[in-house]
């Protein structure tokens, strides 16, 4: 894959048809080109994308059906709202389009630069100035991925860019990064860390992801952990992305009704995870679509306990699962079951040898054979709404198949604590999960789960078997292959994790999203959890 972002010809595509062109040409194209500049930066009003006049002293607010989990530190913020706030609020030196995912220089002036194959400089924007109005720096920018790099800040995206050996202030407005091995992907890749003002971060962490001072188009003003969040335009902002509203306020409605009441009467413009009993009503008032996403519901096994170390009951519980039937009932037809660790449509998408179609026969044949019999087992879930949805019909599933099931749904935050998953004490999981909010590249999707010790070791003990071993052998070959080599690679991936289904996919969701089309221009639905307003005013 080319390394030129904005060299590339630019794209007006809409998101459906950029996901459609890129199952066809392959995973190269699916980072194309950079999105056109979204209007200048005048206070007036303007036309963007289409005939309706866009306001800038107009407001944005919308519905979010999370609560904040973490802080808004990019280094380690990990909740789905704050990851949606903080690409309003930061800038990488890249970034991904939240809708298309095509990449586009950000606080970069202009495509990193290729010294060799281990080397790359980028110079940073001119004017830049964080939400204090401090400039950024080159120092700002060294810091910024030194603190995700240092191991003492056990930093969530440190797993994502573990390619860089260093980074270094050239000048004022240049900064080299020294990578461990060759890395093809280094552009879009690097969009996972977000620039920071050294001297507020470096002063008080906690302080600074309570209160976050970025170089966003928006700027943070205020948060309430079940309210609201609220940003205000950030009028210092002279990059390509500009903030086309005044204001914005994100309410926070976790409770779905609420949500869907609040897209009725007119008090947001777009809200997202619109539930599937409210789609057709929702329509006949604004634009509701649900966009396949990789976002998927996994089932996790704990190795450490017995019969879940056999791979023959990890498999025979995944062929127990009738999966039409669960999104059909559950999910009234939004999801599409897994043929494959990645979603047909992706870019990445290649089948796996190894697809769980329904056969409860075969799934007792395979408890026999691993010499297991009237087996019980707890499911652990988050209580997500539609999560608690499909359990109960898991439950039905692996009953009718003579293994008796008892139902755990907790809050995630219950979930992953020591108590539970962080220290090993459960049988299975089903969980949503979907890293694809930090990138869409095949590396970055299977490392999350399968590279490092958050997921395979500390979650689900696989990480002393041959089979994982073999995964970081092919992930880290497949970082500098070329692309033909790669593909084969990460197929060679696709099919030890199915085999092995130490933690995988029972379907891949779609994700419903309403919005008034006529107060707002320039809105997509996202192909991840979240909404983003980059590049989308309010035109009455």
């Amino acid at each position: 894959m080319s390394n030129s972002l904005q060299n590339l010809p630019s794209s007006t595509a809409s998101r459906r048809t950029f996901l459609k062109a890129a199952g066809v040409l392959g995973a190269a194209t699916a980072f194309t080109a950079s999105l056109a500049a979204c209007g200048s930066s005048d206070k007036g009003t303007e036309t963007s994308g289409s005939a309706a006049a866009v306001n800038k002293d107009l407001s944005i607010e919308a519905g979010i059906s999370y609560s904040l989990s973490t802080g808004f530190d990019p280094m380690s913020s990990s909740g789905a709202t704050p990851l949606a706030a903080n690409l309003h609020i930061f800038e990488g030196l890249v970034e991904l389009h939240p809708a298309t995912r095509e990449p586009y220089n950000a606080l970069a002036k202009e495509d990193p630069k290729k010294i060799d194959d281990t080397t790359y400089q980028v110079t940073i924007r001119d004017g830049a100035k964080f939400h204090d109005g401090t400039p950024v720096t080159t120092e700002d920018v060294a810091y910024s991925f030194e603190r995700v790099l240092d191991p003492a800040n056990k930093a969530l995206f440190a797993q994502f860019i573990f390619f860089i050996d260093s980074v270094k202030v050239v000048d004022e407005k240049t900064v080299e990064f020294k990578l461990k091995t060759p890395f093809s992907g280094f552009g879009p890749r690097i969009s996972v860390v977000k620039v920071v003002p050294k001297a507020v971060a470096s002063a008080d962490q906690k302080a600074f992801d309570a209160k976050p001072i970025g170089s966003g188009p928006y700027k943070f003003v205020s948060a309430a952990k079940d309210d609201k969040i609220v940003f205000a335009r950030n009028d210092d902002y002279n990059g390509p992305k500009p903030a086309l509203a005044k204001d914005m306020t994100w309410y926070l409605l976790s409770d779905a009704s609420a949500r869907v009441t609040a897209m009725q009467s007119g008090r947001v413009q777009a809200i997202e995870d619109v539930p599937y009993l409210d789609v057709d009503s929702l329509k006949g008032k604004v634009t509701v679509e649900s966009v396949q996403s990789f976002g998927l519901m996994f089932l996790m096994f704990n190795l450490t306990k017995a019969p879940f170390d056999k791979k023959e009951v990890r498999q025979a519980l995944h062929y127990a699962l009738d999966k039409e039937a669960i999104i059909k009932t559950a999910l009234l037809g939004n999801g599409a079951a897994a043929t494959s660790y990645f979603q047909e449509g992706s870019p990445n998408y290649q089948k796996a040898s190894t697809v769980y179609a329904y056969d409860a026969e075969k799934a007792k044949s395979l408890l026999s054979a691993a010499g297991v019999s009237g087996l019980k087992l707890t499911l652990t879930s988050t209580d997500t709404a539609w999560v608690k949805d499909v359990i109960p019909l898991i439950k039905k599933n692996w009953d009718a198949v003579g293994v008796s099931t008892t139902l755990e749904p907790l809050a995630s935050s219950a979930v992953y604590a020591p108590e539970k998953v962080g220290g090993l004490n459960y049988d299975v999981v089903a969980a949503p999960g979907d890293p694809s909010v930090f990138g869409n590249d095949a590396d970055i999707l299977l490392s999350w789960f399968f590279r490092g010790d958050t997921w395979a070791k500390n979650r689900f003990a696989w990480n002393e078997t041959p089979e994982y071993k073999e995964v970081q052998t092919k992930l880290n070959a497949a970082l500098a292959a070329p692309e033909a080599d790669a593909k084969k690679l990460y197929s060679e991936i696709i099919n030890i994790i199915a085999e092995e289904a130490p933690l995988y996919p029972i379907f891949h969701r779609k994700l419903p999203t309403a919005w008034d089309p006529k107060k707002l221009n320039g809105f997509q639905p996202l192909p991840t959890t979240g909404v983003s307003f980059v590049g989308v005013g309010r035109t009455e």
